[in-house]
């Protein structure tokens, strides 16, 4: 995904907005190392010019030369991170981008919340610190961890809600008659990761979660502020942002 730097940059200002933007941009580069690994690793051609991997605030990812501005508008990634590709062991490289790619997203975030007072700052800094980093994103990925109880479009198919119209994820203790996937290994090997739509984590079976009706993507529960209990009483679920256009238009 090449795109140019122009636009990468946003301009958040409060507590709330420096996290949603760091979210997104944390999703993008969570993705490129996981579900897009493959486009990356292509668009990180060695014989191209120094490149970087950017998170955009819109979720998505960009591979493209870093700006030319100096001093430039926002901090950037590591630069020339595709010359090193084909110097070393494919996940030894990708998780050398993906421990650069979190301390990017700290300085980016650090940027913005320059003029926060200390309080503001503690908050946004502890908001972030329970997000799972992006190199144990991609470590969980490369593990294949909470595989069980996912089919092929990473999504639950036995959680205690599938019988109705909203899309919930239990945690696999409460998921009633579960597929036993030791018995079948073929449907197992077919089995994608699903990544949260705000913070871009790892399905984890032990954690609820809930598909949003209109757009299809799965968020963590705690993520979107719904809890087990109130979700049994949501026909039909859509998440903040699917809210939010329906409400511009």
């Amino acid at each position: 995904m090449d795109m140019a730097p122009a636009s990468i940059s946003s301009n958040p200002r409060s507590v709330e907005e420096i996290y949603k933007d760091f979210t997104a941009r944390r999703g993008g580069l969570v993705r490129a190392l996981t579900s897009d690994v493959d486009d990356f690793y292509s668009s990180c051609d060695p014989d191209k010019e120094n490149l970087c991997l950017y998170g955009l605030p819109n979720g998505g990812w960009a591979v493209a030369p870093p700006a030319e501005e100096v001093p430039p508008e926002m901090p950037e990634p590591a630069l020339g991170i595709n010359f090193a590709r084909d110097g070393m062991q494919r996940r030894d490289w990708l998780s050398l981008v993906a421990v650069h790619s979190d301390s990017w997203l700290i300085s980016v975030a650090f940027f913005f919340g320059a003029r926060l007072n200390a309080n503001d700052r503690k908050r946004l800094f502890s908001m972030i610190s329970d997000l799972p980093s992006v190199f144990e994103a991609f470590s969980d990925r490369k593990h294949g961890r909470d595989r069980s109880g996912v089919d092929s479009s990473g999504k639950s198919r036995h959680s205690s809600k599938r019988g109705s119209d909203s899309h919930v994820k239990s945690s696999r203790a409460a998921a009633p008659a579960a597929k036993d996937y030791d018995d079948d290994d073929e449907d197992d090997e077919e089995h994608t990761e699903t990544f949260c739509g705000t913070c871009g984590g790892l399905y984890n079976a032990n954690e609820f979660w809930i598909g949003c009706d209109i757009c299809e993507r799965w968020f963590h529960g705690k993520c979107v502020r719904i809890t087990p209990a109130r979700a049994e009483h949501i026909k039909h679920y859509k998440c903040p942002d699917c809210s939010s256009k329906k409400m511009r238009q």
